[in-house]
């Protein structure tokens, strides 16, 4: 589900009417489609390429329960440091880069606690995973 959240995201940020202008450009080199996502969320065309990464991961990662709780711990640790990028002054661009301030930490460090949630804590019983097969035999 995440991943298919990502892959939406990523491409709303390329979405003319989603987008409103921001107050200044700052330290953000890439000013490429940069502006607020839903007027919220600082973006920019390489930003919105990492949601639309993570979105396809996450819905390759889908296809396994093995996958997906990798997938769920990567997320959990990427994003963490993302969200503490965030606060740092002169990280919080990623370089110039990508655009981590504002409304992004808190929604990314949201993000670090639910994915490190069902990559290190959920159990199998709790996500409704059976780590047991079960084979019939039909006969017509």
């Amino acid at each position: 589900m995440l991943g298919v959240v990502f892959l939406l995201i990523g491409i709303a940020g390329f979405v003319p009417g989603l987008m409103h202008s921001p107050e200044h450009v700052g330290d953000v080199e890439v000013t490429q489609n940069f502006g607020r996502l839903m007027g919220l969320f600082p973006v920019n065309a390489l930003h919105n390429v990492v949601h639309i990464v993570f979105g396809i991961w996450g819905i390759a990662a889908y296809r396994s329960y093995t996958g997906a709780r990798g997938y769920s711990k990567a997320v959990a640790a990427l994003y963490a440091v993302l969200a503490v990028m965030g606060i740092i002054p002169g990280l919080n661009t990623t370089f110039g880069l990508i655009p981590l301030y504002g409304h992004d930490i808190w929604l990314h460090a949201v993000i670090a606690i639910a994915a490190a949630y069902f990559g290190f804590v959920a159990t199998d019983r709790s996500v409704g995973y059976s780590s047991t097969t079960t084979t019939t035999n039909h006969r017509i």
